[in-house]
């Protein structure tokens, strides 16, 4: 601000002097003046001059063709991008039946009542942690890698970095999918954690994934040698983001040639700061189902997404799930049958084929037998009461006999 007024002119003292007389003496008055619009909108219209007198304002020659995928392909082929940076949140791992956490109904936040929490976020609370650990443990017991598989979205991750393209994935997301789907741990940051990893909080001893995940599927609170409390390395409310993230966002975002940010809300800070430090010039993609509109009061005060589709510039928005922006992406890129092929085997959502049946051809081994279907056990339970029956004549027999098998 303090640049933005030195760089303005400011009429001499005088000339504003000269002006107030010249109005006064004319009969002016400015409390006849018809209201310019609302309150509100009169500050919007400051804060958007503001915006412009700080070189804030999404401004300049257009960077795509078209605002669309298709000017983002053709940006790409042209501008041959090898620095791809992806961004991404809790919409990347929904269709892995991972619920995200704001989403009305459906989200964590929306269904953690059974916890009995003081708050639905107190659960990734520290200070709640270290009274009560259990709720947190047994929410990640449903949440635990392994549970889930990648999604389309996690494989065209995957297939950028494949295809040479990736500079880096940096995902607020802690369910390890992006490993699980083949991205190299040197191009992954994990901004808010990970299972991957877990340190005692009281004498930062480290522990196996395998011993926390045994402990935790037991339903037991995974406790250290010096007694303290195993937290997996997620970052909770009142925690600092891991080193990593700091060293390689100051090291990654000036080398961006393109930004696609995929399945997030851009709520978090300071992981939603990141979109800002990209080149003005470089594309920015958001994959996401709700378009999130663009406040300058917020952008100002360091809140909000801070994408600006209006200008049509650079910002693109394609709307839908991650799943289907991404296979869109893919196929515009002539990618389909790479991402496909991924699919398939990452995701396992393929439809199973149909075996064509063969002929014996004479001998040959007999077939294994095929193992019998599951009996329920009522079933079971009456069909021995039947032959001990009938084999006793004693109805009391039946009973006993059945009762034990039951």
């Amino acid at each position: 601000p303090a640049a933005a007024a030195a760089s303005t002119p400011v009429p001499p003292v005088s000339d504003a002097k000269e002006k107030e007389a010249d109005s006064l003496s004319s009969g002016e008055d400015e409390a006849d003046e018809e209201p310019k619009g609302s309150l509100a909108e009169q500050a919007m219209d400051y804060m958007k001059e503001l915006m412009a007198s700080l070189s804030v304002s999404d401004s300049g020659d257009k960077v795509l063709e078209t605002n669309d995928l298709d000017g983002v392909v053709k940006y790409i082929q042209e501008k041959q991008c090898k620095n791809i940076i992806v961004m991404s949140g809790a919409g990347l791992s929904t269709s892995a039946g991972i619920p995200d956490f704001r989403s009305p109904g459906t989200g964590l936040y929306d269904n953690l009542q059974k916890y009995n929490l003081p708050t639905p976020m107190s659960i990734f609370e520290m200070g709640y942690f270290h009274e009560n650990p259990r709720p947190f443990f047994t929410l990640a017991k449903e949440l635990y890698p392994g549970n889930f598989n990648p999604t389309p979205g996690h494989c065209f991750v995957r297939l950028l970095q494949d295809k040479g393209v990736l500079l880096r994935a940096y995902t607020q997301n802690i369910d390890t999918l992006e490993r699980r789907a083949g991205v190299e741990p040197n191009k992954l940051v994990e901004a808010h954690g990970s299972f991957a990893t877990a340190h005692c909080l009281s004498c930062r001893k480290e522990h196996s994934e395998e011993w926390v995940r045994d402990m935790v599927f037991a339903d037991k609170i995974p406790h250290c040698e010096c007694s303290g409390v195993v937290k997996p390395d997620i970052v909770f409310f009142g925690e600092g983001l891991p080193k990593r993230f700091f060293q390689l966002m100051d090291r990654d975002f000036p080398q961006c040639d393109l930004l696609i940010v995929m399945g997030t809300s851009l709520q978090v800070q300071p992981f939603a700061s990141l979109i800002r430090e990209v080149g003005p010039d470089v594309p920015r993609i958001l994959i996401n189902r709700e378009k999130p509109e663009f406040d300058i009061s917020s952008f100002l005060m360091g809140s909000g997404s801070g994408f600006n589709f209006e200008t049509g510039r650079r910002d693109v928005f394609v709307g839908g799930t991650c799943d289907d922006g991404c296979r869109l992406f893919a196929e515009k890129l002539g990618w389909a049958a790479d991402l496909k092929a991924l699919e398939d085997a990452l995701c396992r959502t393929a439809e199973p084929q149909e075996e064509p049946e063969e002929e014996e051809e004479a001998g040959e081994a007999a077939p294994e037998p095929e193992v019998a279907a599951a009996v329920p056990a009522a079933v079971v339970v009456e069909a021995v009461k039947e032959v001990v029956a009938t084999a006793s004549g004693d109805a009391t027999d039946a009973e006993a006999a059945a009762a034990a098998v039951a």
